[in-house]
């Protein structure tokens, strides 16, 4: 049984990275906006950004990784 060689593609894994977080920093940023009117934008990204990062590390690229796996491989030639 020939297999064929199949390696991740970095333009689809990025791809699909900005899928998932592309949306979560939209709701973050209405959602923490609403929460603290009165804050300044570094007050509120100091805020948002260790949720993003923490959500990526343990969440989105683990998923991407496990389970979109066939998404985001190519055949090598």
């Amino acid at each position: 049984m020939n297999k064929v060689a199949r390696k991740p593609s970095r333009a689809r894994f990025a791809l699909m990275i900005l899928l998932f977080v592309y949306p979560l920093v939209t709701v973050l940023l209405y959602g923490i906006a609403a929460l603290t009117p009165d804050w300044q934008l570094w007050q509120r990204a100091m805020v948002m950004v260790p949720i993003v990062v923490v959500s990526m590390v343990y969440l989105i690229i683990p998923l991407i990784q496990q389970r979109l796996q066939a998404l985001i491989t190519v055949r090598s030639c």
